[in-house]
Protein backbone atom coordinates (compact mmCIF):
# COMPACT_ATOMS: atom_id res chain seq x y z
CA UNK A 1 0.00 0.00 0.00
CA UNK A 2 1.73 3.77 -1.08
CA UNK A 3 1.37 6.22 0.88
CA UNK A 4 0.96 10.29 -0.35
CA UNK A 5 4.33 11.82 -0.58
CA UNK A 6 5.67 14.76 1.75
CA UNK A 7 7.60 17.71 0.56
CA UNK A 8 10.22 16.44 2.83
CA UNK A 9 10.32 13.21 5.08
CA UNK A 10 10.37 9.74 3.31
CA UNK A 11 7.30 7.88 2.98
CA UNK A 12 6.37 4.77 4.71
CA UNK A 13 5.05 1.82 3.35
CA UNK A 14 2.07 0.44 4.82
CA UNK A 15 0.10 -3.10 4.90
CA UNK A 16 -3.25 -3.25 3.25
CA UNK A 17 -4.91 -3.10 6.73
CA UNK A 18 -2.52 0.28 7.27
CA UNK A 19 0.20 -1.19 9.61
CA UNK A 20 3.74 -0.01 8.82
CA UNK A 21 5.50 -2.50 7.00
CA UNK A 22 8.79 -3.24 9.69
CA UNK A 23 12.24 -3.11 8.37
CA UNK A 24 14.45 -6.53 9.26
CA UNK A 25 14.91 -6.43 13.04
CA UNK A 26 12.74 -3.74 13.70
CA UNK A 27 10.65 -3.55 16.95
CA UNK A 28 7.55 -1.59 17.74
CA UNK A 29 7.86 -0.16 21.23
CA UNK A 30 5.68 2.33 21.93
CA UNK A 31 2.38 4.41 20.47
CA UNK A 32 0.75 7.98 20.86
CA UNK A 33 -2.37 9.10 19.22
CA UNK A 34 -3.60 12.46 18.16
CA UNK A 35 -0.01 14.05 17.20
CA UNK A 36 0.79 16.71 15.09
CA UNK A 37 4.30 17.15 13.78
CA UNK A 38 5.30 20.87 12.98
CA UNK A 39 8.63 22.80 11.97
CA UNK A 40 9.29 24.52 14.64
CA UNK A 41 9.83 27.99 12.57
CA UNK A 42 6.19 27.64 11.37
CA UNK A 43 5.32 27.29 15.00
CA UNK A 44 6.98 30.49 16.30
CA UNK A 45 6.14 32.59 12.82
CA UNK A 46 9.57 33.30 12.00
CA UNK A 47 12.61 31.64 10.18
CA UNK A 48 15.95 32.82 12.15
CA UNK A 49 17.59 29.70 12.10
CA UNK A 50 17.74 28.72 8.28
CA UNK A 51 16.25 25.18 9.05
CA UNK A 52 13.85 23.95 6.27
CA UNK A 53 10.60 24.21 6.80
CA UNK A 54 8.12 21.80 5.96
CA UNK A 55 4.40 21.55 5.88
CA UNK A 56 2.89 20.17 9.20
CA UNK A 57 1.20 17.15 9.62
CA UNK A 58 -2.19 17.47 11.37
CA UNK A 59 -4.17 14.21 13.77
CA UNK A 60 -1.83 10.74 13.46
CA UNK A 61 -0.55 8.15 15.09
CA UNK A 62 3.41 8.38 16.07
CA UNK A 63 4.53 4.87 16.63
CA UNK A 64 8.28 4.21 17.78
CA UNK A 65 10.06 1.53 16.89
CA UNK A 66 13.70 0.38 17.39
CA UNK A 67 15.08 2.25 13.95
CA UNK A 68 12.40 4.63 13.04
CA UNK A 69 9.46 7.18 13.90
CA UNK A 70 6.39 6.44 12.08
CA UNK A 71 3.54 8.95 11.80
CA UNK A 72 0.53 7.89 10.09
CA UNK A 73 -2.71 10.60 9.23
CA UNK A 74 -5.68 8.85 11.24
CA UNK A 75 -7.73 9.94 8.89
CA UNK A 76 -9.16 6.81 6.65
CA UNK A 77 -9.43 9.20 3.63
CA UNK A 78 -5.82 10.53 4.17
CA UNK A 79 -2.85 7.95 3.35
CA UNK A 80 0.00 10.37 4.29
CA UNK A 81 2.47 7.95 6.09
CA UNK A 82 5.81 8.90 6.69
CA UNK A 83 9.32 7.38 8.16
CA UNK A 84 12.11 9.79 10.25
CA UNK A 85 14.92 7.50 10.79
CA UNK A 86 16.15 7.50 14.15
CA UNK A 87 19.70 7.74 12.76
CA UNK A 88 18.76 11.09 10.99
CA UNK A 89 17.81 12.62 14.37
CA UNK A 90 21.07 14.69 15.26
CA UNK A 91 19.64 16.26 18.97
CA UNK A 92 16.88 16.15 21.12
CA UNK A 93 16.20 18.49 22.85
CA UNK A 94 14.93 18.21 26.57
CA UNK A 95 11.82 18.59 27.63
CA UNK A 96 11.44 21.80 29.76
CA UNK A 97 8.47 21.96 32.32
CA UNK A 98 7.45 25.52 32.50
CA UNK A 99 3.97 27.80 33.72
CA UNK A 100 3.32 28.29 29.73
CA UNK A 101 3.33 24.39 29.62
CA UNK A 102 0.67 24.15 31.65
CA UNK A 103 -1.92 26.26 29.19
CA UNK A 104 -1.34 23.87 25.55
CA UNK A 105 -1.11 20.23 24.80
CA UNK A 106 2.61 18.87 25.49
CA UNK A 107 5.10 19.08 23.00
CA UNK A 108 8.78 17.85 22.79
CA UNK A 109 11.50 18.70 20.10
CA UNK A 110 14.37 17.22 18.07
CA UNK A 111 16.04 18.05 15.15
CA UNK A 112 16.80 15.82 12.07
CA UNK A 113 18.62 15.96 8.73
CA UNK A 114 17.36 14.57 5.61
CA UNK A 115 18.99 14.63 1.97
CA UNK A 116 21.78 17.33 3.17
CA UNK A 117 19.01 19.35 4.98
CA UNK A 118 18.17 20.36 8.66
CA UNK A 119 14.75 20.76 10.58
CA UNK A 120 13.60 20.75 13.88
CA UNK A 121 10.69 19.31 14.44
CA UNK A 122 7.93 20.01 17.01
CA UNK A 123 5.81 16.51 17.77
CA UNK A 124 2.37 17.96 19.84
CA UNK A 125 0.35 15.52 21.42
CA UNK A 126 -2.78 16.13 21.28
CA UNK A 127 -4.14 13.00 22.68
CA UNK A 128 -4.49 11.83 25.97
CA UNK A 129 -1.18 8.91 25.72
CA UNK A 130 1.46 8.92 27.83
CA UNK A 131 3.64 11.49 26.08
CA UNK A 132 6.62 11.33 29.06
CA UNK A 133 6.99 8.23 28.80
CA UNK A 134 6.81 8.15 24.90
CA UNK A 135 9.81 10.54 25.10
CA UNK A 136 11.95 8.54 26.82
CA UNK A 137 11.70 5.66 25.07
CA UNK A 138 12.69 7.53 22.34
CA UNK A 139 15.77 8.95 24.47
CA UNK A 140 16.16 4.95 24.98
CA UNK A 141 15.82 3.42 21.58
CA UNK A 142 18.04 7.00 20.27
CA UNK A 143 20.75 5.97 22.44
CA UNK A 144 20.65 2.12 21.63
CA UNK A 145 21.06 2.56 18.08
CA UNK A 146 20.06 -0.48 17.26
CA UNK A 147 19.73 0.11 13.63
CA UNK A 148 23.42 -0.18 13.76
CA UNK A 149 23.36 -2.96 15.92
CA UNK A 150 21.94 -5.33 13.30
CA UNK A 151 24.21 -4.81 10.71
CA UNK A 152 27.36 -5.33 12.61
CA UNK A 153 25.49 -8.26 13.33
CA UNK A 154 24.99 -9.13 9.79
CA UNK A 155 28.50 -8.35 9.16
CA UNK A 156 29.88 -10.46 11.82
CA UNK A 157 27.81 -13.71 10.86
CA UNK A 158 29.19 -13.27 7.06
CA UNK A 159 33.07 -13.50 8.70
CA UNK A 160 32.28 -15.58 11.13
CA UNK A 161 33.11 -18.66 9.70
CA UNK A 162 36.51 -17.54 7.79
CA UNK A 163 37.71 -16.51 11.17
CA UNK A 164 37.59 -19.34 12.89
CA UNK A 165 39.09 -21.47 10.18
CA UNK A 166 42.34 -19.47 10.03
CA UNK A 167 43.09 -19.42 14.01
CA UNK A 168 46.07 -21.95 15.40
CA UNK A 169 48.57 -22.19 16.65
CA UNK A 170 49.65 -21.76 20.47
CA UNK A 171 48.30 -18.84 20.86
CA UNK A 172 44.34 -18.07 20.53
CA UNK A 173 42.83 -14.46 19.04
CA UNK A 174 42.85 -13.18 22.66
CA UNK A 175 46.23 -13.70 23.85
CA UNK A 176 46.18 -16.80 25.85
CA UNK A 177 47.90 -19.96 25.94
CA UNK A 178 46.08 -22.24 23.93
CA UNK A 179 45.00 -25.77 25.95
CA UNK A 180 45.72 -28.81 24.06
CA UNK A 181 45.84 -32.43 24.69
CA UNK A 182 43.55 -34.05 27.27
CA UNK A 183 43.96 -31.45 29.41
CA UNK A 184 42.86 -29.18 26.59
CA UNK A 185 39.55 -30.94 26.00
CA UNK A 186 38.41 -30.86 30.24
CA UNK A 187 39.30 -27.47 30.10
CA UNK A 188 37.19 -26.71 26.86
CA UNK A 189 34.13 -28.94 28.23
CA UNK A 190 34.70 -27.52 31.73
CA UNK A 191 34.18 -23.93 29.79
CA UNK A 192 31.07 -25.25 28.17
CA UNK A 193 29.24 -26.09 31.16
CA UNK A 194 29.64 -23.23 32.56
CA UNK A 195 28.41 -20.88 29.52
CA UNK A 196 25.59 -22.96 29.78
CA UNK A 197 24.83 -22.62 33.31
CA UNK A 198 25.63 -18.93 32.66
CA UNK A 199 23.25 -18.65 30.31
CA UNK A 200 20.42 -20.69 32.35
CA UNK A 201 21.06 -18.03 35.19
CA UNK A 202 20.57 -14.88 32.41
CA UNK A 203 17.42 -16.56 31.19
CA UNK A 204 15.56 -17.31 34.20
CA UNK A 205 17.18 -14.53 36.61
CA UNK A 206 13.67 -12.36 35.91
CA UNK A 207 10.62 -12.80 33.80
CA UNK A 208 12.17 -9.72 31.56
CA UNK A 209 15.19 -11.57 30.86
CA UNK A 210 13.15 -14.69 29.76
CA UNK A 211 11.20 -12.81 27.57
CA UNK A 212 14.20 -11.35 26.12
CA UNK A 213 15.02 -14.79 25.38
CA UNK A 214 11.89 -15.56 24.10
CA UNK A 215 12.34 -12.43 21.59
CA UNK A 216 15.48 -13.46 20.45
CA UNK A 217 13.69 -17.13 19.51
CA UNK A 218 11.07 -15.13 17.78
CA UNK A 219 13.68 -13.30 15.79
CA UNK A 220 15.06 -16.09 14.91
CA UNK A 221 11.66 -18.09 13.26
CA UNK A 222 11.28 -14.45 11.51
CA UNK A 223 14.38 -15.27 9.79
CA UNK A 224 14.14 -18.74 8.85
CA UNK A 225 10.48 -17.83 7.98
CA UNK A 226 11.76 -15.09 5.27
CA UNK A 227 14.36 -17.54 4.00
CA UNK A 228 11.45 -20.08 3.49
CA UNK A 229 9.41 -18.09 1.73
CA UNK A 230 12.31 -16.53 -0.39
CA UNK A 231 13.68 -20.04 -1.35
CA UNK A 232 10.29 -22.24 -1.47
CA UNK A 233 10.59 -22.12 -5.49
CA UNK A 234 13.96 -22.37 -6.08
CA UNK A 235 14.56 -25.88 -3.85
CA UNK A 236 13.87 -29.28 -4.71
CA UNK A 237 13.66 -32.40 -2.67
CA UNK A 238 15.27 -35.69 -3.26
CA UNK A 239 12.90 -38.27 -1.59
CA UNK A 240 9.52 -38.62 0.21
CA UNK A 241 10.61 -38.96 3.20
CA UNK A 242 12.37 -35.77 3.29
CA UNK A 243 9.64 -34.03 1.20
CA UNK A 244 7.32 -34.37 4.26
CA UNK A 245 8.97 -33.83 6.73
CA UNK A 246 10.35 -30.26 5.39
CA UNK A 247 7.04 -29.64 4.73
CA UNK A 248 5.68 -30.27 7.79
CA UNK A 249 8.71 -27.83 9.22
CA UNK A 250 8.17 -24.71 6.59
CA UNK A 251 4.36 -24.87 7.46
CA UNK A 252 5.58 -24.67 11.26
CA UNK A 253 7.60 -21.80 10.76
CA UNK A 254 5.64 -20.12 8.10
CA UNK A 255 2.60 -19.75 11.10
CA UNK A 256 5.18 -18.23 13.60
CA UNK A 257 7.31 -15.30 13.74
CA UNK A 258 5.22 -12.13 14.34
CA UNK A 259 8.33 -10.37 15.95
CA UNK A 260 6.63 -7.02 16.74
CA UNK A 261 3.34 -8.17 18.07
CA UNK A 262 0.57 -5.28 19.59
CA UNK A 263 0.90 -4.97 23.04
CA UNK A 264 -1.40 -2.92 25.42
CA UNK A 265 2.33 -1.37 27.36
CA UNK A 266 3.21 -0.36 23.22
CA UNK A 267 0.12 0.71 21.83
CA UNK A 268 -1.94 2.07 25.39
CA UNK A 269 -5.83 3.20 24.01
CA UNK A 270 -4.51 1.85 20.76
CA UNK A 271 -4.27 -1.18 21.55
CA UNK A 272 -7.26 -2.88 19.92
CA UNK A 273 -7.13 -0.93 17.03
CA UNK A 274 -3.73 -1.95 16.37
CA UNK A 275 -4.47 -5.71 17.31
CA UNK A 276 -7.39 -5.11 14.87
CA UNK A 277 -5.16 -3.86 11.66
CA UNK A 278 -2.17 -6.54 12.44
CA UNK A 279 -4.86 -9.44 12.53
CA UNK A 280 -6.08 -8.73 9.67
CA UNK A 281 -2.44 -8.68 8.14
CA UNK A 282 -1.71 -12.11 9.61
CA UNK A 283 -5.23 -14.00 8.73
CA UNK A 284 -4.41 -13.33 4.85
CA UNK A 285 -1.70 -16.25 4.51
CA UNK A 286 -4.30 -18.67 6.58
CA UNK A 287 -7.45 -18.12 4.71
CA UNK A 288 -5.82 -18.49 1.26
CA UNK A 289 -4.66 -21.96 2.94
CA UNK A 290 -8.21 -22.26 4.21
CA UNK A 291 -10.54 -21.57 0.78
CA UNK A 292 -11.67 -17.90 1.99
CA UNK A 293 -13.41 -19.09 5.14
CA UNK A 294 -11.65 -19.94 8.73
CA UNK A 295 -12.91 -20.98 11.97
CA UNK A 296 -12.35 -17.97 14.56
CA UNK A 297 -10.90 -21.02 17.08
CA UNK A 298 -8.48 -21.80 14.56
CA UNK A 299 -7.67 -18.17 14.24
CA UNK A 300 -7.35 -17.90 17.94
CA UNK A 301 -4.64 -20.57 17.78
CA UNK A 302 -2.37 -19.76 15.26
CA UNK A 303 -2.58 -16.15 15.93
CA UNK A 304 -1.33 -16.74 19.31
CA UNK A 305 1.03 -19.37 18.44
CA UNK A 306 2.64 -16.51 15.98
CA UNK A 307 2.80 -13.81 19.07
CA UNK A 308 5.32 -15.92 21.33
CA UNK A 309 4.77 -15.20 25.13
CA UNK A 310 2.87 -11.84 24.16
CA UNK A 311 -0.52 -13.82 23.99
CA UNK A 312 -4.37 -12.41 23.94
CA UNK A 313 -7.59 -12.98 25.51
CA UNK A 314 -10.43 -14.44 23.46
CA UNK A 315 -12.46 -11.36 24.12
CA UNK A 316 -9.03 -9.19 22.64
CA UNK A 317 -9.94 -11.53 19.89
CA UNK A 318 -13.26 -10.71 19.15
CA UNK A 319 -13.12 -7.39 19.93
CA UNK A 320 -10.47 -7.18 17.60
CA UNK A 321 -12.90 -8.44 14.95
CA UNK A 322 -15.27 -6.44 15.56
CA UNK A 323 -13.12 -3.23 14.88
CA UNK A 324 -12.58 -4.66 10.92
CA UNK A 325 -16.33 -2.77 10.38
CA UNK A 326 -14.81 0.24 10.96
CA UNK A 327 -10.83 -0.09 8.42
CA UNK A 328 -10.84 -0.60 4.60
CA UNK A 329 -9.55 -4.26 5.09
CA UNK A 330 -10.21 -6.74 2.61
CA UNK A 331 -11.61 -9.48 5.41
CA UNK A 332 -14.48 -9.67 7.42
CA UNK A 333 -16.44 -11.56 10.79
CA UNK A 334 -19.05 -13.70 9.74
CA UNK A 335 -21.79 -15.27 12.49
CA UNK A 336 -23.83 -18.15 11.21
CA UNK A 337 -27.69 -18.55 12.37
CA UNK A 338 -25.82 -21.22 14.75
CA UNK A 339 -23.71 -19.05 16.40
CA UNK A 340 -20.64 -20.23 14.98
CA UNK A 341 -18.10 -17.38 14.14
CA UNK A 342 -15.34 -17.43 11.42
CA UNK A 343 -12.96 -15.17 9.67
CA UNK A 344 -13.72 -14.55 5.94
CA UNK A 345 -12.41 -12.48 2.52
CA UNK A 346 -14.56 -9.97 1.10
CA UNK A 347 -14.60 -11.50 -1.95
CA UNK A 348 -15.87 -14.70 -0.42
CA UNK A 349 -18.96 -16.30 -2.82
CA UNK A 350 -21.48 -17.98 -0.88
CA UNK A 351 -23.12 -18.79 -4.35
CA UNK A 352 -20.27 -20.19 -5.78
CA UNK A 353 -19.85 -22.73 -2.27
CA UNK A 354 -23.72 -23.31 -3.11
CA UNK A 355 -23.42 -24.14 -7.03
CA UNK A 356 -20.55 -27.23 -5.71
CA UNK A 357 -22.95 -28.06 -2.89
CA UNK A 358 -26.18 -28.64 -5.81
CA UNK A 359 -23.37 -30.12 -7.69
CA UNK A 360 -22.73 -32.76 -5.48
CA UNK A 361 -26.55 -33.08 -4.20
CA UNK A 362 -27.44 -34.21 -7.66
CA UNK A 363 -25.31 -36.78 -8.53
CA UNK A 364 -27.05 -40.26 -8.95
CA UNK A 365 -26.03 -41.90 -5.24
CA UNK A 366 -26.74 -38.28 -3.42
CA UNK A 367 -30.67 -38.60 -5.04
CA UNK A 368 -31.38 -41.74 -2.82
CA UNK A 369 -29.29 -41.67 -0.04
CA UNK A 370 -28.18 -37.95 0.35
CA UNK A 371 -24.84 -36.16 1.37
CA UNK A 372 -23.49 -35.56 5.16
CA UNK A 373 -21.24 -32.58 6.29
CA UNK A 374 -18.39 -35.06 5.60
CA UNK A 375 -19.09 -35.53 2.28
CA UNK A 376 -19.69 -31.78 1.95
CA UNK A 377 -16.20 -31.35 4.04
CA UNK A 378 -14.54 -33.91 1.17
CA UNK A 379 -15.77 -31.96 -1.90
CA UNK A 380 -14.94 -28.23 -0.17
CA UNK A 381 -11.63 -29.41 0.92
CA UNK A 382 -12.76 -27.73 4.52
CA UNK A 383 -14.04 -29.42 8.23
CA UNK A 384 -16.91 -30.72 8.76
CA UNK A 385 -18.16 -28.50 11.13
CA UNK A 386 -17.67 -25.50 8.40
CA UNK A 387 -19.03 -27.90 6.10
CA UNK A 388 -22.50 -28.40 7.95
CA UNK A 389 -23.03 -24.59 8.00
CA UNK A 390 -22.35 -24.50 4.76
CA UNK A 391 -25.03 -27.18 3.91
CA UNK A 392 -27.79 -24.96 7.05
CA UNK A 393 -27.59 -22.33 4.97
CA UNK A 394 -28.20 -23.55 1.66
CA UNK A 395 -31.21 -25.27 3.00
CA UNK A 396 -32.41 -21.94 4.80
CA UNK A 397 -31.83 -20.64 1.24
CA UNK A 398 -34.32 -23.41 -0.52
CA UNK A 399 -31.44 -25.23 -1.97
CA UNK A 400 -31.31 -28.08 0.29
CA UNK A 401 -33.77 -30.76 2.52
CA UNK A 402 -32.85 -32.00 5.80
CA UNK A 403 -33.32 -35.78 7.06
CA UNK A 404 -32.80 -36.34 10.82
CA UNK A 405 -32.04 -39.71 11.84
CA UNK A 406 -30.17 -41.52 14.45
CA UNK A 407 -27.02 -41.36 12.00
CA UNK A 408 -27.13 -38.22 11.82
CA UNK A 409 -28.59 -35.42 9.27
CA UNK A 410 -28.38 -36.15 5.94
CA UNK A 411 -29.25 -33.34 3.33
CA UNK A 412 -31.02 -33.95 -0.31
CA UNK A 413 -32.02 -31.70 -3.14
CA UNK A 414 -35.35 -29.63 -2.76
CA UNK A 415 -37.85 -30.53 -5.10
CA UNK A 416 -40.74 -29.42 -3.55
CA UNK A 417 -40.34 -25.21 -5.57
CA UNK A 418 -40.90 -27.58 -9.29
CA UNK A 419 -44.29 -29.47 -7.10
CA UNK A 420 -47.27 -28.07 -8.71
CA UNK A 421 -49.50 -27.33 -5.85
CA UNK A 422 -52.63 -27.94 -8.20
CA UNK A 423 -51.53 -31.12 -10.33
CA UNK A 424 -48.93 -32.81 -7.41
CA UNK A 425 -48.92 -35.54 -9.96
CA UNK A 426 -47.46 -33.72 -12.95
CA UNK A 427 -43.61 -34.36 -13.86
CA UNK A 428 -41.95 -31.78 -15.69
CA UNK A 429 -39.55 -33.15 -18.54
CA UNK A 430 -35.79 -32.20 -17.81
CA UNK A 431 -36.31 -31.38 -14.02
CA UNK A 432 -34.63 -32.24 -11.22
CA UNK A 433 -37.83 -33.86 -9.89
CA UNK A 434 -38.21 -36.56 -13.42
CA UNK A 435 -34.50 -37.49 -12.64
CA UNK A 436 -35.17 -38.01 -9.24
CA UNK A 437 -38.12 -40.61 -9.58
CA UNK A 438 -35.68 -42.37 -12.74
CA UNK A 439 -32.88 -42.68 -10.32
CA UNK A 440 -35.15 -44.60 -7.75
CA UNK A 441 -37.21 -46.17 -10.05
CA UNK A 442 -34.02 -47.48 -11.21
CA UNK A 443 -32.79 -48.62 -7.92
Amino acid sequence: MAAAPHNFFPPASLTTSGRPVLLPGEVECQLLSGVDLESEDNASGSNSSGSYDFSPLKSGVLILTTHRLLWLSSDSSNTTAIAIALGSITHIFSAKKSIKAMFHSPRFRFQVSVNSKSAVVTVVVRGKGDWEAFFAKLWESWRARAWETSDTVSKESGGSASSSSSSGGLYSSDGSVRMVGVAGILRKEQEMWENTDKSLQDAFQDLNALMSKAKEMMTLAEKMRQKLLSGSNSQTSSGNDDEMGSKEMQDWLLSVGIISPVTKESAGALYHQQLSRQLADFVRVPLERAGGMINLIDIYCLFNRARGTELISPEDLLQACSLWEKFDVPVMLRKFDSGVMVIQNKAHSDEEVFARIKALVTKPDAFTSGISASDAAMTLGIAPAMAKEHLLSAESKGLLCRDISPDGFRFYVNFFSEIDPSNLYLVKDHSLYSVWIKATAAS
